[in-house]
């Protein structure tokens, strides 16, 4: 049976208001626009599913315009959804302010997608060659504890995917520890790993990360435009990005993650399916929203054009 990519985190509504500026504090700022899309782990799902991959949310999702917004969404891109509604809660919202230099500020709510449990988890069904990805957001209360029981539980031969987001930080030490002795690979942004290991320079915060996993651990840092970092069996490869002219950076590593997990679980190695998310990270970054990553076939004429244009598809360092 193919492997899939499932997603235990928190399936939200995206309020999105384009700004100018930030206010300041106790003051107001006239948006240019407004849009509500389905977001959070709806991001990544979307984009694994448009890459080809069978995907699954094992998150909880409630009873409400939010929740329905979330269900059409995913239905419409052939994602699952394995848990029952949670009755009379809706799901929450997150508020996403977009300035002009495509950077975001969020302010987020607690609803029915804090709601999970070990029962709703394992209606997901994992199996050996599925990727279980984890957000740093899930591991706050109430989400925490029952996800830290149903993780050890996971079947031999499944991967636990972490991305850690910019929670892992502000985490007690041994709750950060318990979810990186789960982790069989990480992938974050460069600030996150500097976080964790104290290590600037990208490259080398990749062994960094590594040395905080377990044996055999893959770790993938991205580096913006510049592209990322993976590193496989103890060495780092440098895997070339395509730098854009951006116009909403906002779920920009959630279509990276997506598409990473999915070309692993189709069967790429990880420097190729690493090459693949790149491409699919540049599309997403001229594309207002948060679940708009591109299709496979988009990300095939993107490379089949940068191929063309001289880029490298990887080079090691």
């Amino acid at each position: 049976m193919s492997s899939r990519v499932i997603h235990t985190g928190q399936a939200l509504v995206d309020v999105v208001l384009e700004v100018p500026d930030l206010p300041c504090r106790g003051g107001n700022v006239n948006a240019t626009s407004f849009a509500r899309y389905a977001g959070g782990a709806v991001s990544i799902l979307v984009a694994a599913a448009r890459a080809g991959a069978q995907s699954v949310l094992a998150g909880a999702h409630g009873t409400g315009p939010n929740a329905d917004l979330v269900r059409r969404v995913l239905a419409e891109e052939g994602v699952r959804v394995t848990a029952d509604p949670v009755p009379g809660t809706d799901t929450g919202i997150c508020v996403v302010m977009v300035e002009p230099t495509a950077e975001r500020t969020f302010l987020t709510t607690y609803g029915a997608e804090r709601a999970i449990s070990v029962g709703s988890l394992a209606s997901s069904g994992p199996r050996a060659g599925d990727l279980v990805c984890v957000t740093g957001y899930s591991l706050y209360p109430p989400t925490r504890d029952p996800l830290l029981e149903w993780l050890p539980e996971l079947p031999a031969g499944v991967e636990v995917v972490l991305d850690p987001g910019a929670a892992l930080a502000d985490l007690p030490v041994a709750v950060g520890e318990q979810v990186l002795a789960l982790t069989d690979v990480w992938t974050s942004n460069a600030q996150e790993a500097r976080e964790l290991t104290g290590v600037g320079d990208v490259a080398s915060s990749c062994a960094a990360v590594a040395d905080r996993l377990g044996a055999g651990a893959v770790v993938v840092v991205r580096d913006g435009a510049e592209g990322c970092f993976v590193r496989v069996d103890g060495e780092t490869t440098y895997v070339p990005g395509h730098p854009q002219v951006p116009v909403d950076t906002n779920g920009a590593g959630d279509a990276h993650t997506g598409v990473l997990c999915a070309e692993r679980a189709l069967g790429a190695s990880w420097v190729q399916a690493a090459a693949r998310a790149n491409a699919a990270g540049a599309i997403k970054v001229t594309r207002k929203g948060p679940a708009t990553a591109p299709t496979r076939a988009e990300v095939d004429a993107f490379l089949a054009a940068q191929v063309r244009e001289g880029v490298t598809a990887t080079t090691a360092r």
